[in-house]
């Protein structure tokens, strides 16, 4: 998150992807922070998924990942 406010700060659109096992993490952080990080789910666990499952997601979230980084 620290990353992501960093770029941002710079001028450069940036976001985070990261499981949904996350979202509270996320969230803690962000708060502690007082920093809204853009920020795309994908489906958890990730670690025992086969490099076609992983493609899956990565397609899957492609799109709402260049829409957020577009939209600002």
């Amino acid at each position: 998150m620290h990353d992501i406010a960093d770029l941002e700060s710079r001028g450069i659109p940036s976001m985070g992807v990261a499981t949904t096992a996350f979202v509270e993490a996320a969230a803690a952080q962000s708060a502690t922070l007082g920093y809204e990080p853009t920020l795309v789910w994908v489906p958890h666990p990730i670690q025992d998924r086969t490099d076609d499952e992983i493609r899956q997601i990565a397609d899957n979230a492609f799109d709402e990942i260049l829409r957020r980084l577009t939209s600002t």
